[in-house]
């Protein structure tokens, strides 16, 4: 099971918890309102076992699990007006929450961590091949390699004439069409990307779709990786604060100097837009590898 499913079943499976504690109170003067949330219980547990029955082995044994809970929901919903039943009922709910919970934790094995690479130019692939190559020898992840298509741009800043370099990649790099890999569905665990600037380069700029802030939706790990190397350990500062670095979960640079230069300017950054925390810590973000 792909992990940000996995979390998302069991953070609806706690706040059901949650909700369960209070229905025992609404119980007693406000009935309507108490069936309204059973409801709503019933409808979350339908969905998690709709997707649980389109998994192998396991996901069928819970969704036994879910089914007597729905039936101890309705139980409940015929017996608003019975606070010594409805005590009894929530207290077998309790039981059987905790037990689903435990069993999604434990019986369902996650998948192999999906890592996507999204270059733009050929030319720039090698800050990322290394990276690659070990993602594609690691058992535990899958890696894809998508490079994406980026625009020139006319001098009113509207997208001008598309470029695509997919077939510039060296041979042994399968290449995986951008066309054909839809990020928001696919929500791979790890994504990769050497090009900063996004909305803000005046000559050119990546597909749209994958700019850093739109990316950052679809996964929980955005790393960016530059395309260039800093000479004699300085790097310009508005490199330092480009939509690739602000929304990236961490960004890799080459020594410990120039990640002080990056956390400064970051820093500087946060201060001067109000915006302290907002993008991350600069002490976990930044990474001299």
């Amino acid at each position: 099971m792909k992990k940000y499913r996995k979390k998302e079943m069991l953070k609806t499976l706690s706040l059901m918890e949650k909700v369960n504690g209070m229905v025992e109170n609404l119980c007693k003067t406000q009935s309507k309102k108490a069936l309204d949330v059973l409801i709503q219980c019933q409808e979350a547990a339908l969905e998690i076992g709709n997707n649980l029955e389109t998994i192998d082995g396991n996901g069928k044994h819970i969704v036994v699990l879910l089914e007597d809970y729905c039936e101890n929901l309705y139980q409940m919903s015929e017996s608003l007006h019975d606070q010594i039943q409805c005590r009894k009922l929530k207290k077998a709910i309790e039981k059987q929450l905790a037990s689903i919970k435990e069993t999604v934790c434990l019986e369902l094995p996650d998948d192999k961590l999906e890592v996507a690479f999204f270059p733009y130019k050929a030319s720039m692939w090698d800050s990322l091949e290394s990276v690659w190559m070990a993602a594609k020898e690691d058992e535990a992840c899958e890696a894809y390699v998508v490079p994406i298509p980026y625009f020139d741009k006319n001098p009113d800043g509207t997208l001008g004439q598309m470029h695509y370099e997919g077939s510039l990649y060296p041979k042994n790099v399968p290449i995986t069409p951008w066309e054909t890999y839809h990020v928001a569905e696919r929500q791979p665990d790890i994504i990769y990307i050497h090009n900063p600037y996004d909305q803000y380069n005046y000559v050119t700029t990546v597909h749209p779709d994958f700019y850093a802030a739109q990316l950052k939706k679809y996964t929980s790990l955005l790393i960016y990786i530059p395309y260039f190397i800093s000479t004699s350990h300085r790097v310009s500062p508005h490199f330092c604060v480009l939509p690739g670095t602000l929304y990236a979960d961490k960004v890799i640079v080459e020594d410990d100097e120039i990640r002080k230069t990056y956390m400064e300017q970051f820093c500087k950054y946060e201060e001067e837009n109000h915006c302290q925390g907002l993008f991350g810590k600069a002490e976990e973000k930044f990474l001299a590898l």
